[in-house]
């Protein structure tokens, strides 16, 4: 990776190191079909610390995106509860949720969901403006986390006009331009060939070490769950570490 500078840090002195960031209690969902119930997770218990990385792997259909938006507050569990920060997110008014998601999630996805007619430097700056930041102050922001993932030289690029790994570092920069408490990556090197993943494998224990920012990483990828703290398996609708 090349033109990487520091990544921006930012102070965690108030949290504990051992805290929990996010983490569920007896989550379990299910979807009615009929008369009968599809039982997708059950009785999940989960809890990732401040600067830890973690990965979720398991076949396809097992039920890992499902885990990964329940966490994100993005679906409801059937029961069970999920705590961001120590907050409940089921007694959140969606406002007040989504306040908390833009402060202390991140989100990445194997196809990067970058918003094509944008430059590199404009999709990083939305979840600041959304968060209400001046669009100067978002602007020079922005172009920093893009230098930090060594993408200063295409601040000014469509996704069109980049690389896969290129926009996948965009997407990361993106997810850590309101400087979150934690991330969550859907596949993130699923479509990267093997320098790309390495690179991105590189960028997350920086951010990890600088930035003290958890990851939790659905993936298939051997080599990225190597790097990890914890790995978990997801099989048949529960979760074991392994």
């Amino acid at each position: 990776m090349t033109d990487q500078v520091d990544i921006k840090t930012k102070k965690r002195d108030e949290l504990a190191v051992d805290r929990s960031i996010l983490k569920c209690s007896n989550l379990s969902k299910y979807y009615l079909q009929g008369d009968s119930r599809l039982k997708v997770l059950e009785s999940i218990f989960f809890d990732v610390k401040q600067a830890e990385k973690v990965a979720i792997v398991g076949a396809s259909g097992s039920g890992k995106s499902t885990l990964l938006n329940l966490l994100a507050g993005l679906d409801a569990p059937s029961s069970g509860t999920v705590s961001l920060v120590d907050k409940d997110l089921s007694t959140l008014t969606d406002n007040d949720l989504s306040q908390l998601r833009n402060k202390h999630l991140g989100f990445v996805y194997q196809f990067h969901h970058l918003l094509a007619e944008f430059s590199a430097l404009e999709n990083v700056m939305f979840p600041l403006l959304i968060g209400k930041v001046p669009r100067n102050v978002a602007r020079s922001e922005a172009a920093a986390v893009l230098a930090s993932v060594g993408l200063s030289d295409r601040l000014h690029h469509r996704p069109a006009e980049l690389s896969g790994g290129e926009r996948q570092r965009v997407a990361i920069a993106r997810a850590l331009s309101n400087q979150p408490s934690c991330i969550l990556m859907d596949e993130p090197t699923g479509n990267l060939d093997k320098q790309a993943s390495s690179d991105i494998q590189q960028l997350i224990q920086l951010v990890t070490d600088q930035q003290k920012t958890s990851f939790i990483i659905v993936t298939h990828d051997e080599r990225v769950t190597q790097d990890l703290d914890k790995v978990y398996q997801l099989d048949a609708g529960n979760l074991v570490q392994v």
